[in-house]
């Protein structure tokens, strides 16, 4: 960002969290506070920021409540990115998902008490609704329309720009060995201690016609024994260049892997660990572009026969096309970039 000519404002940093390897809404609320507690220490440090240098406008995450608040003291324009799929009236599945179990849980009456004590602190409007979903005037979301669940639904406050690349491909190299269809597994970032999986996934894919890119993050790839010559095991790959070459992804249905899957046509096998995870996985489903596994249960012949049926079905290969398509046409950072210029000189003009 400072490459690209932004200053860098310092903000507290945010404390590990460890959640385990199965997320149930009693750590889903856990997180809940945990964030929170992060984001308002940063609501001080940027009002002061704002106040000695205006901006004309801003532009922040969906889940950065802080910055909403910060506009609205302000007076200032603001636009809303969307990292993953919208809610509307008409559709609130993630919202849905992420509380769900967590009417009574006291985790989350601390976390309503810890938000009314921030509002009256800083004298501001706020409650644990606000923390995770308001609307702005412009909303930029990183999905393609018809990725989004209700996507007619949405007004045209919302542009849906699609996923949003730039240009890790060219600057992250890899290649498979000549001639082999590639296999790419990952489950993201956090929930990577599941030497179990991927030990099934060894066994379904040994010495068989892929080449198999498994990532495991910070796990000890002794945990996994002897590997295949055709298995080969990192803590990280660049994600991009592989999927460039690859024939199916395992993935936990992150919304930014998924939106790279579909980006580059590969379909995907699904393991959720997370609420929205889940809800991305269902919408993979709905879609036709994928499935959705269950890691406790999984086999490595059910895995390899599941893997066959993605990577030869040519309706699936259609259906990814068409969506694979829809992605392009949102326009991307290009697009985004000149509604957020369009919407600033509009409100600048207004003033």
């Amino acid at each position: 960002m400072a490459a690209a000519g932004a200053r860098w404002v310092p903000l507290p940093g945010l404390t590990p969290f460890s959640p385990p390897a199965q997320v149930g809404p009693e750590v889903v609320a856990r997180w809940f506070r945990h964030f929170f507690a992060a984001l308002a220490a940063t609501y001080p440090v940027l009002l002061e920021h704002g106040r000695e240098h205006p901006p004309d406008g801003i532009v922040y995450d969906a889940t950065n409540w802080p910055a909403r608040l910060l506009a609205r003291r302000l007076g200032l324009p603001a636009v809303r990115t969307v990292p993953n799929l919208a809610e509307n009236p008409g559709y609130t599945g993630v919202g849905d998902a992420l509380v769900a179990g967590l009417e009574d849980d006291p985790t989350m009456t601390a976390f309503t008490e810890d938000v009314a004590a921030f509002a009256a602190e800083h004298d501001v409007d706020l409650d644990v609704a606000a923390t995770m979903d308001v609307v702005e005037a412009l909303n930029l979301v990183f999905v393609p329309r018809a990725f989004q669940p209700a996507g007619d639904t949405f007004d045209e406050r919302f542009l849906f720009l699609g996923p949003l690349l730039g240009d890790r491909e060219q600057r992250e190299a890899w290649s498979p060995p000549p001639g082999a269809p590639v296999l790419y597994i990952s489950l993201g970032s956090i929930f990577t201690d599941r030497p179990d999986l991927y030990r099934t996934c060894r066994d379904a894919f040994a010495d068989g016609p892929f080449h198999v890119a498994m990532t495991i993050g910070g796990l000890d790839p002794a945990e996994l024994g002897a590997l295949p010559g055709n298995v080969e095991v990192r803590a990280w790959f660049p994600q991009l260049a592989v999927l460039r070459h690859a024939s199916a992804f395992l993935t936990h249905a992150g919304m930014n892997s998924t939106m790279e899957a579909i980006s580059y046509g590969v379909p995907m096998l699904a393991f959720p660990q997370m609420p929205e995870q889940v809800v991305n996985a269902e919408r993979i489903v709905e879609l036709g572009v994928g499935r959705r596994l269950d890691a406790e249960s999984l086999t490595a012949e059910g895995l390899r026969r599941a893997v066959d049926d993605l990577t030869t079905s040519t309706e699936v290969a259609a259906r990814l096309e068409r969506l694979r398509a829809d992605a392009r046409a949102g326009g991307g950072a290009a697009a985004g970039a000149d509604a957020i210029e369009q919407h600033l000189h509009g409100d600048l003009s207004r003033t």
